[in-house]
């Protein structure tokens, strides 16, 4: 298990999180064991309304998430927020909704700073990749270091998520 992050020239571990959105428990299962193998503190993004089954109705165009991601200016609200300050590294999980990230991850950021902060975006589909997400991101954080995320599917092995890790250059 990787024991934090070497920060680049420095020898300095870097504290990290992996902050999540999962409306259907698969990206929570990738962001448990991305935590683990990270040595990372774990936060879940949970909307202030819970997203029902027809909420997520991605068929229906009137359900809420459909409606949510028509309007780019829609921040649903957060139940409860977290102190970013202390952490090096955040890990931002979620899943793909309409080839981005849902509008609570543009709420998440817009409600910190991140000057300073290197963020890594992932996302769980069963077939769409980042797509527009890590510049819609960016967006909202333009303070933060933004570096490649990656898409994974429900079971990704640990051993996976650790040879990622150790692919990344922060």
């Amino acid at each position: 298990m990787q024991k934090g992050f070497e920060r680049t020239g420095e020898g300095a571990k870097m504290k990290a999180l992996v902050a999540f959105f999962s409306a259907s428990r698969i990206t929570r299962e990738v962001a448990l064991a991305l935590a683990e193998v990270a040595d990372a503190k774990l936060y879940e993004i949970i909307p202030a309304v819970p997203y029902s089954k027809e909420d997520l109705d991605w068929r229906d165009e009137q359900s809420r998430s459909t409606l949510e991601c028509k309007d780019k200016a829609s921040r649903p609200q957060i139940a409860k927020d977290i102190e970013i300050s202390s952490y090096d590294i955040i890990f931002i999980g979620f899943p793909i909704w309409w080839y981005s990230a849902p509008q609570i991850i543009f709420t998440f950021l817009e409600s910190h700073d991140f000057k300073g902060k290197v963020i890594v975006p992932f996302c769980t589909s069963g077939g769409s990749d980042l797509s527009n997400a890590p510049r819609d991101m960016q967006n909202c954080a333009p303070n933060a270091v933004f570096k490649e995320g990656r898409r994974f599917n429900f079971g990704t092995s640990k051993a996976k998520l650790k040879k990622w890790l150790e692919s990344l250059e922060v």
